[in-house]
């Protein structure tokens, strides 16, 4: 993943409106689709995502719908972009082993090393929490 696709864009911002919620409200697809101005069909896709790693549960049934699954301060902004982007890979040599012939000998392999490892670092030192209320303060 080299550039954030539209689900991605989509998880964040569909994430951002769940962190908003107070703790423990539960909310509806078309709600969140509609807050976020995300597609209801792909947005409900993306939760699935979400529900399968623990990043929100899902409640069926009356008064069902979604709500983020731990604290916003325990999601971080990686957890999301790879929930539904796959692991961060800016070339794909760093997939494993085997997946370029020129492994072992490639000169530019350890630079893309270090553009994962800045972009996993600086993902990782951003929680939900802190983009919600840098967002609360902005309006």
């Amino acid at each position: 993943m080299m550039g954030l696709t539209r689900k991605g864009e989509y998880a964040i911002r569909g994430i951002l409106y769940l962190a908003r919620q107070p703790r423990g409200k539960v909310s509806l697809v078309e709600e969140i689709a509609r807050a976020s101005d995300v597609p209801k069909t792909f947005l409900a896709k993306i939760l699935r995502d979400f529900v399968k790693v623990g990043l929100v549960a899902s409640y069926r049934g009356t008064g069902g719908g979604f709500s983020l699954a731990r604290p916003a301060d325990c999601i971080t902004l990686r957890e999301v972009v790879e929930s539904v982007e796959g692991p961060v890979v800016p070339n794909r040599c760093l997939l494993g082993a085997g997946t370029c012939d020129r492994d072992g000998t490639c000169r530019v392999h350890p630079v893309w090393k270090k553009v994962q490892d800045q972009i996993i670092f600086i993902l990782d030192g951003v929680t939900i929490a802190e983009l919600v209320r840098e967002d609360d303060g902005n309006e």
